[in-house]
Parts: structure tokens; C-alpha cells; sequence
């Protein structure tokens, strides 16, 4: 997901994806005909990691089949950043936006904004939070992390119980973790059968997650289950742990997000356990919800629209529609059409 980069400049990255090319300016561009006025929409991003570009990706992946430009601007984990690039495409004049924030603050901010200048906001990864702002958004689109929290914790009560779990989150203020951690820790505890010991802040960066799980080894803490918050630190500390001959013995290594990377090290046994979460899924269904509003066929306001996370096991690994893929893939139009009927027809 994030790393904890602060960029002091209000210089915005310009990313842009295709399925069939990569075109030369910030905007992409559909291939699918277009009636009428082509849209454009805005997508504001929090930070350059994996996570927030894939579900850029699945943005425009939709986009582009539908037929819509798409500007998306880099916030760089900086507040004053991301309130520049919402002003940015309100000035634009954007037929629509999402927003990608790593603070709740900046949800409310852009609720705000663009209740005000009148340009339909779906916001992302919100866990509903931006609902309760007083100001109406099309969509939060999420998935259920605090139903995650109880998948993990069921899942370690009942393959190691009796052993000590220590945890390294992502970014500590970022509501998902929150969420997260809100369920895991009461769903251990009414389990009885295991303690968590440690809580650490990775910050969604490999090297801080390293660095926290080996000052959790060398401070002597008893544990032997390895809780992290995403694949990308997982691998990092799954790599440091094996050099040390620590991984799976004692030390066990569970994670979320399916990612390519964790998949690959669940097959080799690095990683025991995890749970599929495509952003880039996630970023199409954020696009299909903003243009199913603008077509007016959905005109519902304050929408809290949740996609679907299911537990990877050795017996579901191979299967594309329950380890769904992170990049573009045609496995998500299948997804969509049974989990999403209500935007058929928009691609």
C-alpha cells in the first residue's frame, strides 16, 4: 500500500495506463466509441505505491472501455499536495472524481470541495468514513477490513493456537488499518486462543517493516506468529527472516492482499496465509459507480459499496476468481458482471 514518502513539492505526477498502449500525455483515452460529450474524470492518488497503482490501473482500465479521458494527479503523502490536486480538477472542470486519501481529513476536504463546485466524488478505501461528513458523495468504495481482521484471527486461533502474535500494520492513521486492527484485536481476545504481544507501524514500507521485525526478534519478545499488513512488507520481512533461518521455524509469516509477489511466496511456503483484495479490481468498480451515476442510472447518493475478499488457501491459489488478479485482467469483467449486474452495459 503507502510508504511513508513526504513530497514538499506541488509538482503532480502524471500516471496513465492501457490495456492495449500507453498514450503521451496525462490523460488516457478510450477505445470504445464514445456518444456525446467524451467525460473526463479526475483521480487523485495518495502515493506512488503498488497498491494505489494498480487501483489507478483499474480506473482507467474501465475508463478506457468505456470511452472516458482520465487525469490523474500524485499526492506524494502530502496534505496540502492532495487539497492542490482536488483544486486542480475542480478548475479543470472534471465531469467527476475519485479521491484516494491516506487521511480522513482529505475524504472531508474533497466532500467538501466538491459538493460545493458540483463534481460527483467517489472516494476510495474510505471504510464509509466520508459518509458521515455531512456532505454527499456518489460512493465510498471499500473492502470489508474489519471482516479480515476476524478471517485472520479464526484463521490463527485455529492453526496455531497457543502461540504468540506480533504485528506490523501499515500506516497507523490510515482508517483501513484502523478498521483492521479495530476487529483483529477483540476477535483474538473472544477466541482466547492466542495473544497478541507486539503492534509496530510498518508505515507501508518494506524497509520500515524489516527494520521492525528484526528489532522484534533481537528484543527477545516470545512470539511465533507474524501478522503483517500487506505483501509488499511481507515479502520484505519474509526475505530477511529466511536469511536468518527464522522463517517458519518458529517464525510464521501471515499477510493480506493476494498480491503477485505474496501469492508467488505462498506457494513456496513463505507466507502461511492471506487474503485476496485487488485494487485494481477495486479502481474499476470506483469508475463503473462515478459513470453509472452520470448516466443517470444509478442516482443514489452516499452509496457504501463493498467488493467481495475471500481467505487464500492452497485449494483456491490457482483460481482467478477467488485470488483475483491485481493487474488488468478479463477475469474482473466476470467479477463485475456477477457481483456488479447493475453496470453492465457502461464498458
Amino acid at each position: 500500500m503507502k510508504r511513508g514518502m513526504i513530497a514538499v513539492s506541488v509538482a503532480v505526477m502524471l500516471l496513465f495506463v492501457s490495456v492495449t498502449g500507453v498514450f503521451a500525455s496525462g490523460t488516457t483515452e478510450g477505445t470504445a466509441p464514445a456518444t456525446g460529450k467524451q467525460m473526463v474524470y479526475g483521480y487523485v492518488t495518495p502515493g506512488p505505491d503498488t497498491w494505489y497503482k494498480r487501483d489507478v490501473d483499474g480506473f482507467v482500465y474501465a475508463a478506457e472501455k468505456s470511452g472516458a479521458k482520465v487525469i490523474v494527479l500524485n499526492s506524494d503523502y502530502n496534505p496540502e499536495k492532495e487539497i492542490a490536486n482536488i483544486d486542480s480538477l475542480i478548475n479543470q472542470g472534471v465531469d467527476g472524481m475519485c479521491v484516494f486519501t491516506f487521511n480522513q481529513n482529505g475524504a472531508n476536504i474533497a466532500a467538501k470541495k466538491c459538493a460545493a463546485a458540483g463534481v460527483p466524488l467517489v472516494v476510495t478505501d474510505n471504510v464509509g468514513q466520508v459518509l458521515k461528513s455531512g456532505y454527499d458523495v456518489v460512493a465510498a468504495i471499500d473492502f470489508d477490513w474489519a471482516g479480515m481482521g476476524k478471517n485472520v484471527a479464526d484463521y490463527i486461533a485455529k492453526n496455531y493456537s497457543s502461540e504468540n502474535i506480533a504485528v506490523i500494520t501499515g500506516l497507523s492513521e490510515h482508517i483501513p488499518v484502523q478498521m483492521f486492527m479495530g476487529s483483529l484485536k477483540p476477535a483474538v481476545d473472544a477466541l482466547g486462543k492466542n495473544k497478541i504481544v507486539a503492534i509496530r507501524d510498518g508505515k507501508y514500507d518494506p524497509n520500515v517493516a524489516v527494520n521492525e521485525a528484526q528489532d522484534l526478534v533481537q528484543s527477545g519478545t516470545k512470539f511465533s506468529v507474524l501478522f503483517i499488513f500487506n505483501d509488499e512488507m511481507g515479502a520484505a520481512v519474509v526475505r530477511m527472516l529466511k536469511t536468518r533461518d527464522l522463517l517458519n521455524n518458529p517464525i510464521k509469516v501471515v499477510t493480506t492482499n493476494g498480491a503477485p509477489y505474496g501469492i508467488d511466496l505462498m506457494k513456496e511456503g513463505g507466507i502461511k496465509y492471506s487474503i485476496s483484495t485487488s485494487p485494481g479490481w477495486e479502481g474499476m468498480i470506483s469508475f463503473l459507480a462515478l459513470q453509472v451515476y452520470k448516466a443517470g442510472k444509478i442516482t443514489k447518493l452516499n452509496q457504501q459499496i463493498m467488493l467481495p475478499n475471500t481467505p487464500i488457501t492452497q485449494d483456491t491459489i490457482n483460481d482467478k476468481t477467488k485470488v483475483v488478479p491485481w493487474e488488468a485482467d478479463p477475469v474482473w469483467l466476470d467479477l463485475t458482471k456477477q457481483y456488479f449486474p447493475q453496470y453492465n452495459g457502461l464498458y
